[in-house]
């Protein structure tokens, strides 16, 4: 006999937010179904045209229909690996991680699926390194593998590391904190302030600190490269690991192959992910020697992290990333584009600050920029936001200084005519 469901347990339909057909309504989408992309512009459904400043979140890198991205996934193909198991080696994640090594501070790379899922591998192999630190007596519990002292991990004001249970604490955004308190333990956020990280980095107590050289999420802000060397030189004295979180500024977006050359700063871990294998899924630690050497089998682990398909396709993406000539176009283009969108802002007197560098800005705004953003898109111009009132603006790196014209043109008339009637 079927059992009857009682009314208090019946779902509140009326209460799920709406959906296209059956996905989960964990993004607020456009209206518009996107079928097609060539270069820097996207097509939907109905042949319009979108000039394209997101680049899919900082991932599109090479625009869309890049012919050595088709290339690398049909070379993998013709082997008929999509996927090995981890448990075995290919080639093609060797000579990535080999790539990333030879033109890094690193040691070795780790690979898995995504930003956060690499800042949560650092999170790990950041306490696996501390323990090796500290004397098996000062641990908190007993046994071997006992609670150790060492293990807190600190981000800063403005931060975004991800959203899965672990580095949902190291980010700094309420409103995707909130429903899912209590958040993991041992990780907390610190003013981007020297005098307040000189009082919370405890030597005895934690065991890393993660920073974006840029903030994207937190309003494209550069942290300040003067904050990272003091916070380079204290974390090498308390032996604390900096991470850099370079999801979103790194990989030739800031017009150097990693962020962190920006800064003169060197880090213990850099954690990457977005442009890396062009839109498939991939992301990857890169640790120094120390690190390396304490990360023992079964520490953690990956089922499709570094497949031959993703990884091939990885390959060709960081060689193109990687061209000198790319990385000073990203310089050229990306330093006009910021003095474009700052004589914009003195012309318009709409705008309030405009901060950034490479192909990485953010405009902040007097009006509420989702509005200019659902403005935008109906003027054929994709950009995001990057909180309540300020724009980020994320071209490919491949794009021309004719095209950013075309966008910044867009800009300027949706921002001057204010909201429509």
């Amino acid at each position: 006999m079927a059992t009857a469901v009682s009314p208090s347990v019946v779902p509140d339909t009326a209460a799920t937010p709406s959906t296209e057909g059956a996905l989960l309504g964990t993004y607020k989408r456009a209206p518009m179904r996107i079928v097609r992309g060539e270069g820097v512009t996207l097509y939907d459904e109905d042949g319009r045209a979108y000039l394209d400043l997101a680049s899919g979140i900082a991932v599109n890198a090479l625009g869309y229909g890049d012919a050595g991205i088709a290339r690398a996934v049909q070379e993998s193909l013709d082997t008929g690996l999509v996927h090995v198991s981890n448990l075995f080696r290919t080639e093609p994640g060797e000579r990535l991680a080999q790539w990333m090594v030879d033109h890094s501070f690193a040691a070795r790379a780790f690979f898995c699926n995504s930003g956060a899922e690499a800042n949560e591998g650092a999170f790990k192999f950041a306490r696996r390194w501390a323990r090796t630190l500290v004397p098996a007596g000062a641990e908190e519990a007993p046994g071997p593998f006992g609670t150790c002292p060492k293990h807190e991990i600190i981000s800063l004001r403005g931060a975004f590391h991800g959203r899965t249970m672990g580095v949902l604490a190291a980010t700094d955004r309420a409103q995707y904190r909130a429903p899912f308190r209590p958040l993991a333990g041992g990780i907390s956020i610190a003013e981007r302030d020297i005098k307040e990280l000189d009082a919370t980095l405890d030597a005895e107590r934690v065991c890393a600190v993660i920073v974006e050289p840029v903030q994207g999420e937190g309003g494209v802000r550069v942290v300040d490269h003067g904050l990272l060397r003091e916070l380079r030189a204290m974390t090498a004295e308390r032996r604390i690991a900096l991470v850099f979180d370079e999801i979103q500024c790194g990989l030739g977006r800031l017009g150097t192959l990693f962020a962190y050359e920006t800064t003169g700063v060197v880090p213990d871990m850099i954690t990457l992910a977005k442009p890396l294998a062009g839109g498939l899924p991939m992301g990857a630690v890169l640790v120094n020697a120390d690190i390396a050497a304490a990360v023992q089998p079964g520490d953690h682990g990956t089922t499709f992290g570094g497949g031959p398909l993703v990884a091939n396709v990885a390959l060709h993406v960081c060689e193109r990333l990687g061209d000198p000539a790319l990385l000073a176009h990203v310089r050229e283009v990306g330093a006009w584009f910021g003095d474009a969108l700052r004589a914009m802002a003195a012309r318009t007197g709409r705008v309030r600050a405009v901060r950034g560098a490479g192909l990485m800005w953010g405009v902040d705004t007097h009006e509420p920029a989702g509005q200019i953003v659902a403005r935008a898109r109906d003027a054929g111009l994709l950009i995001l936001t990057a909180g309540d009132h300020t724009l980020r603006l994320l071209p490919p790196l491949v794009i021309s200084r004719d095209d950013l014209a075309r966008g910044l043109e867009t800009i300027e008339r949706i921002i001057t005519e204010g909201p429509q009637s």
